[in-house]
């Protein structure tokens, strides 16, 4: 009995925990937060504590909340275009950067986003529950060209007047020269399509991919010649050193192979860190570089985060350009969400009186183990997160069943046991455990298919089945949990205190 005592004392204090998560605005304890969320809400506790004033560090604190399918809350569908001719890429890159882009898309918190390639050269997008419908575009389609570029040779003047300038580089140049030979092989192909325009051609503006950059023409060495580009770096996070944002970089193998004898060579010499055709700093190189560095250009917290996103998710290696982008609603709507989750409820009675009313006092410890496999899977879609879409919300419903399914392995095997005259104790020993291999081999057998599930899930436009196979999945892992351990720590506990009507009457076992 002190066994069961302790695991209840465990399993309430696991409820109490579930139940604050899953309640609405339950704010993060600091310990989850990152960046600079943690920054400002030590430094506000700090400054509460100095000036022996309240103050609202509250709002430094996000809270709690479940992530939502663009089902339910509607989001953005962007429509990319590959600017490069389709004989200049291959498939293997476009998937590449398909696969960027889904990087960037993650790394902006959007959950259960489909990014898919369209034909050979476009990629759809879709967002759910986007809030900055311009960043958010800008982060896609942005190339991200980190470049390394060599000032050598500059005076400190020359140098001070470029940051903040764009200037033209080698890498740039090439990637110009590409968007031109793209435009030419448009044009030719509307000239074979349609031969009888050639006859008598309309006067038109010549057509520019993307405008060059605007040079400092008193800045010699131009194209300056670049090092290398952002393909180097294996990592970047932005961080706040007390006085600034900077973002930390590493490097590749590769990377470090080509940085390190060029910065010992230029050790004293000032080498200018470029994105997309922009000088961010100039900074002087102290040392040489083989494992990584600091970028330091006066950032933002939103600049130096966003700047970080871009170069860990790598440069795209297609320039796109948008080619359509509109807002789109919840397909589902407020009114339909509110009956599926009417529906669940409904659900969930008629199960838990079925279970009372067949099974008794068994029902009760299975209704009760119920409600906290409810509680748990509530935490857990919050603190993985789990985005919720229709179909996940199904899979957390089916979930629901199984975990019935195995309460009622257990209680028939109880009930057996009981009409061959065994005591009570023996009883209820065997009942758990000669299910346990029959709950155990049945979960796995599902788990397993949920793994090929989410796996066919990765395939572009079928994400949706990836989030029915993870809720489903989780469901039956926490239900080997709470259709053995919390369902017998209960049923042991009634069992202890109604010992003597449990006796006299098998019936409130369901016998």
């Amino acid at each position: 009995m002190r066994r069961h005592l302790t695991w209840f004392l465990f399993i309430v204090l696991l409820v109490v925990g579930s139940v604050w998560i899953a309640l609405p605005d339950t704010p993060k304890p600091e310990w989850l937060l990152r960046g600079g969320s943690q920054e400002r809400l030590r430094n506000c506790l700090e400054q509460e504590i100095a000036t022996a004033t309240v103050l609202d560090c509250d709002r430094f604190r996000p809270s709690f909340e479940f992530s939502q399918g663009l089902d339910l809350v509607g989001g953005l569908r962007v429509l990319l275009q590959a600017e490069l001719p389709s004989d200049a890429y291959s498939r293997d890159e476009l998937e590449e950067t398909s696969r960027s882009v889904s990087r960037r898309v993650n790394g902006l918190g959007l959950s259960e986003a489909t990014v898919q390639t369209v034909g050979g050269s476009r990629i759809l997008v879709e967002l759910p529950g986007v809030r900055d419908r311009e960043q958010a575009i800008e982060t896609i389609q942005q190339t991200a060209l980190l470049e390394f570029v060599d000032f050598g040779g500059l005076t400190s003047g020359q140098i001070s007047s470029l940051v903040g300038q764009r200037i033209l580089t080698t890498r740039q140049a090439e990637i110009e020269q590409q968007r031109e030979a793209a435009a030419e092989a448009e044009a030719a192909a509307e000239v074979t399509a349609e031969p009888e325009a050639t006859a008598q051609p309309e006067p038109t503006e010549p057509a520019v991919a993307v405008p060059p950059p605007a040079t400092n023409p008193n800045a010699p060495g131009q194209p300056f010649a670049t090092v290398m580009t952002g393909d180097g770096l294996s990592a970047a996070a932005a961080e706040f050193d007390g006085f600034q944002w900077r973002v930390n970089f590493e490097l590749t193998s590769e990377g470090g192979a080509v940085f390190g004898p060029f910065t010992e060579s230029r050790v004293g010499q000032s080498m200018a860190i470029v994105l997309d055709g922009e000088v961010l700093s100039a900074p002087v190189i102290r040392a040489r570089l083989d494992t990584g560095g600091v970028i330091e250009g006066g950032f933002s917290e939103d600049e130096a985060k966003q700047l970080a996103l871009q170069l860990r998710s790598g440069s795209l290696q297609i320039p796109l350009r948008v080619e359509s982008a509109e807002e789109v609603g919840a397909t589902l709507g407020s009114e339909s969400v509110n009956l599926s989750i009417r529906a669940g409820i409904i659900g969930v009675i008629v199960v838990l009186t079925f279970m009372l009313v067949y099974y008794r006092l068994p029902g009760l410890a299975a209704a009760l183990a119920l409600l906290v496999f409810v509680a748990l899977n509530l935490a857990v879609f919050k603190l993985l997160p789990v985005t919720l879409t229709l179909p996940a919300i199904t899979g957390f419903l089916i979930s629901i069943g199984t975990a019935v399914d195995g309460n009622i392995l257990i209680f028939e095997r109880m009930k057996e046991e009981l009409r061959a005259n065994r005591k009570l104790e023996d009883a209820l020993v065997a009942g758990f455990s000669r299910a346990w291999g029959s709950i155990r081999d049945s979960n796995l057998s599902t788990i397993i298919i949920c793994g090929v599930l989410f796996l066919f899930g990765q395939t572009p436009g079928a994400s949706v089945v990836s989030g029915f196979a993870i809720t489903l999945a989780l469901g039956l892992i926490i239900n080997l949990f709470t259709a053995v351990i919390v369902t017998r720590t209960f049923l042991y506990l009634l069992v202890g205190l109604l010992r003597r009507p449990v006796a006299e009457r098998q019936w409130l076992l369901g016998v």
